[in-house]
């Protein structure tokens, strides 16, 4: 018998259908359990995957939140059937390592998006290195951002980048609010390649780091991107409705 553990995001919805699985199919911890069933949002769902990346067990998420685009419908009946029928499906994990004003260094992994943004009043200036060769002197803008396919349909579509497919092996970066170059709107890179911000002007225009909007770190001067395969998240979906149709209805709405 599949060994479940239920966990729920802090909504009351949420804690609720926790309740209901729960009677229904039993309750293990993560540590103890084959699968991990999420109930929230797609929040919640990345924070389920980063915190039991070390266990490499798969999650199945159940849409208890807004928009879901990660998890399944939610139903009480029939869970070990659709379990037992789901698709998985296996992203991997962009690095960040970002060094603050102060001379730290902040390393953190993200499953959707590495961002930089404006810490303040005036827009940020930022100098972009793919591979150790510069390719953009100056990117005046509100910030920028590297996303994987799993989180092209995230941050990085809110800020006009493209929607990239799974297993595309591509990075997206994207822009926000460019004002020079005005009409640049980013690039699509291997998704070998390592991307170098530096700020530039980092007193006048502070910029801090994110990493899946969970680890955030201000007063950045540097932070360099790289994907980091030996992270590998599994995720479970019902048939039909997995990662690539979804990022590919996602074009066509």
């Amino acid at each position: 018998m599949t060994r479940i553990a239920v966990l729920a995001s802090r909504v009351e919805v949420a804690e609720l259908a926790r309740q209901e699985l729960v009677r229904t199919y039993g309750d293990h911890t993560p540590e103890d359990a084959d699968v991990i069933v999420a109930l929230g949002g797609d929040g919640f769902m990345l924070q389920t995957l980063h915190d039991s990346q070390h266990l490499d067990i798969p999650v199945y998420g159940m849409n208890c939140g807004t928009v879901g685009f990660m998890m399944n419908e939610y139903r009480l009946r029939g869970l070990t059937e659709r379990l037992e029928q789901a698709q998985e499906e296996v992203i991997t994990a962009l690095a960040m390592r970002a060094f603050s004003a102060d001379g730290a260094m902040h390393d953190a992994l993200a499953i959707n998006e590495v961002s930089l943004l404006r810490a303040g009043p005036q827009v940020a200036k930022l100098r972009i290195s793919v591979d150790g060769r510069v390719r953009m002197e100056e990117l005046v803008a509100d910030g920028a951002l590297v996303s994987t396919p799993a989180g092209s349909t995230a941050y990085n579509y809110s800020a006009h980048g493209p929607i990239v497919p799974i297993g595309s092996e591509v990075l997206a970066l994207t822009a926000m609010s460019a004002f020079r170059p005005r009409r640049w709107r980013g690039a699509l890179l291997p998704s070998a390649a390592e991307v170098r911000f530096d700020v530039l002007e980092p007193e006048k225009r502070p910029v801090m780091a994110e990493a899946d909007s969970r680890s955030s770190v201000r007063n950045v001067i540097t932070v360099v991107i790289r994907s980091e395969p030996r992270v590998r998240h599994r995720i479970l979906f019902d048939p039909g409705h997995g990662l690539e149709e979804r990022l590919i209805r996602e074009q066509f709405v």
